[in-house]
């Protein structure tokens, strides 16, 4: 059985989401996606503000997954295209082709809390997920502060909040935060030390850890597995994206690898703290 975390409202969420962010932004994304479940990735990440929802409503179609089989996110964009929250999911659901979706978030806080509606829009998501339109309904980019806000007032705790993971210095307050509070983290960009900002402090400690990984396992191991291994080892859901097979099945076989040591993982976080560097909604986090 594929490795799932368990939800604060009883949900499983597979530890390994497919975006449609990034590299398919305001791109087709249908073979990507159809790819991707054939591959074996049932947990899909989509957002309005990514602009493809329409396409990722047909790469599920085209998949020929069940739809039961499979576990769906979008997100609400940060400034609304309807009057409502709901009515601005009911046109997400029209484009994906879906009478739900598994998980549907506020992808950031900036214009609710500039315009003071935070705890509005959360008012409105708990009335979404108590009319079925969303299983699950949960935050991104919400500090601890956002997060505090909301939970005043709160009748549904958020299930999930979804973060950029390479900031461990400033991400380990609201992490520590979340788990206290019962809400699962989800990261995207997690690849970004190797990707976006090759040469730091960390690539001595994933390189030496891939190398142990890979002689007791007798598989090579990437470092990118094991940034996503340490992850899993926090508890936390994985978002990444790749048009390639081989790397989608190289992210699938992660969960199956041996362990990270207590060591690597303190390694890992200790040197990820020294560098700050955030890829993507700086503005969120008044970056």
């Amino acid at each position: 059985m594929s490795l799932t975390f368990k939800l604060n409202d009883g949900a499983q969420i597979p530890w390994l989401g497919f975006g449609t962010g990034t590299a398919l932004f305001n791109k087709d994304s249908t073979e990507a996606v159809k790819v991707a479940i054939q591959t074996g990735v049932t947990h899909l990440d989509g957002a309005q503000l990514y602009r493809n929802e329409e396409s990722l409503g047909q790469g599920i179609k085209d998949s020929g997954v069940l739809r039961e089989k499979l576990f769906v996110t979008t997100k609400l964009a940060e400034t609304p295209s309807a009057p409502t929250i709901k009515a601005t999911l009911e046109e997400s659901l029209k484009k994906l082709g879906l009478e739900y979706v598994d998980l549907f978030l506020i992808h950031s806080p900036v214009v609710a809390l500039r315009e003071g509606k935070l705890k509005q829009w959360w008012k409105e998501m708990e009335e979404i997920k108590k009319e079925g339109l969303a299983k699950s309904i949960g935050v991104s980019n919400f500090t601890v502060e956002h997060l505090q806000i909301i939970l005043e007032d709160a009748t549904v705790v958020p299930a999930v909040n979804q973060l950029h993971p390479y900031v461990w210095g400033v991400n380990s307050k609201v992490f520590s935060f979340c788990k206290d509070k019962g809400i699962v983290i989800e990261s995207y960009g997690g690849l970004s030390p190797i990707v976006r900002a090759p040469g730091g402090p960390v690539d001595p400690v994933l390189a030496s850890a891939a190398e142990r990984l890979s002689k007791e396992s007798g598989t090579t191991v990437s470092p990118g597995q094991v940034l996503s291994k340490w992850l899993i080892q926090k508890d936390v859901v994985v978002v990444t994206t790749s048009s390639k097979v081989s790397r989608i099945k190289e992210a699938l076989l992660t969960a199956s690898l041996p362990d990270l040591t207590v060591n690597e993982i303190s390694a890992i976080e200790t040197e990820g703290s020294k560098v700050h560097k955030r890829f993507f909604m700086k503005h969120a986090f008044n970056e």
